[in-house]
């Protein structure tokens, strides 16, 4: 049988509050654990590593590369019960496991640390405020990078309640 990697693994329990606060609050923390990760030296490689065989100056090949790298080889696996958690952008690819935020982490730090900028969407699903988060990265437009799903870059779910876009400043602006 075969195990997944066992990287060592820290952690800090934190309180976040309900409803909207919380999920600003946890977008909030992904953006900090993304810029952390875009220039953790692990990350860095791994994304150069990624994109080195992509033609020089294609942004868009270079980000549909590293897009295709996370949905394909990052396992996704939902959070412990009843708990939300996160986790680096360094754990989820030495895990080879997250769920949607820690796939969408890992996807901007690595977009990111070579220049791509990206977005977190929050979105909703059958009228709830918030079920998912996904990213966006400029490639002279925003598109679409949900990479829990086994769909091509630029597929965003069906009909998708937007609740707002993360901003890269600190808030998420209305969707």
């Amino acid at each position: 049988m075969m195990l997944a990697p066992t990287p060592n693994l820290t952690g800090v329990v934190v309180g976040i509050p309900n409803g909207r606060a919380g999920v600003v609050a946890t977008v909030n923390k992904m953006r900090d654990l993304v810029n952390q990760g875009k220039v953790d030296p692990q990350i860095r490689q791994a994304a150069q590593s990624i994109i080195f065989l992509q033609p020089e100056k294609d942004y868009y090949a270079e980000a549909e590369a590293l897009f295709n790298f996370v949905r394909d080889t990052i396992r996704y696996t939902r959070d412990v019960h009843m708990v939300e958690t996160l986790q680096t952008p360094a754990i989820t690819l030495a895990t080879r496991m997250g769920d949607c935020d820690d796939q969408s982490t890992l996807l901007a730090a690595m977009l990111e640390s070579v220049g791509i900028p990206t977005r977190f969407v929050v979105a909703g699903y059958s009228g709830n405020d918030f079920e998912h988060v996904y990213l966006q990265a400029w490639c002279n437009h925003w598109i679409g990078m949900d990479a829990t799903e086994p769909n091509e870059m630029g597929w965003e779910g069906e009909n998708p309640k937007i609740i707002g876009y993360e901003d890269g400043f600190g808030g998420i602006a209305s969707g």
